[in-house]
């Protein structure tokens, strides 16, 4: 199966009520999340995630500030602060599902101007809780195996979480605080599962898939952090 097929399986990761997510007791994370905020011509505002990495950078799923952003003119939510966005670097979500903005951190609070949010150097191992981090809401969820989901798709989606999560967040270590991953689309699990008493292999929900830590420091352009 080529990849050029599998569309039915793939899917931009969807934009969940933030009040429908599942508390956990680290808030401490919240602070590096935040709303990007975009604007298509003739269309309405559209609002998705992204993770304040420090020096007014920003980094997010590139599907989220879309195709055209001259266009829609992103703009990020932090701190109670409404800031326009400039577009440093941009990937696609066909190749590396990454876009690194950049605000004027002038306009933040000395106490988040002061924050760096280190990017994970160690990888994630399997089995392993994370943290998945929207503004005022923080989920867990857990490193799974790149063999639940079809053998075509595992050299490219190679790190997966238990459940899809929304485009843009960024996924955490909860014992080190960095930054794991950013959460780009879900793709269809597939396992065993019992039909008439015979084990089928059978379609078993939806496993997350997140732009590793890994693959945001080669996407970072040099000395930008």
């Amino acid at each position: 199966m080529r990849l050029s097929s599998i569309g039915f399986i793939l899917l931009l990761a969807g934009y969940m009520p933030v009040a429908a997510l599942a508390q956990t007791t680290d808030s401490s994370l919240e602070i590096y999340a935040v709303n990007v905020v975009k604007t298509p011509p003739f269309e309405k505002q559209f609002t998705g995630y992204g993770i304040y990495l420090g020096k007014g950078l920003v980094i997010t799923a590139a599907h989220v500030v879309g195709h055209w952003p001259v266009f829609t003119h992103p703009r990020v939510l932090i701190a109670g602060q409404d800031l326009p966005a400039t577009i440093i670097k941009k990937g696609s979500f066909e190749q590396i599902d990454l876009a690194l903005l950049s605000v004027d951190e002038s306009g933040l609070p000395v106490s988040l101007r002061l924050r760096r949010n280190p990017i994970c150097k160690v990888p994630p191992k399997i089995g392993m809780a994370v943290i998945d981090v929207v503004p005022q809401a923080t989920t867990s969820s857990r490193v799974i195996s790149p063999m639940v989901i079809p053998r075509p798709l595992q050299g490219r989606f190679d790190s997966l979480i238990t459940t899809p999560k929304d485009s843009g967040s960024g996924l955490f270590d909860p014992e080190r605080k960095c930054l794991l991953g950013i959460m780009s689309g879900k793709v269809q699990k597939f396992g065993y599962q019992r039909d008439h008493g015979r084990l089928v292999w059978a379609a078993d929900g939806f496993a997350g898939y997140f732009v590793s830590a890994a693959k945001i420091m080669e996407f970072m352009p040099p000395n930008v952090l």
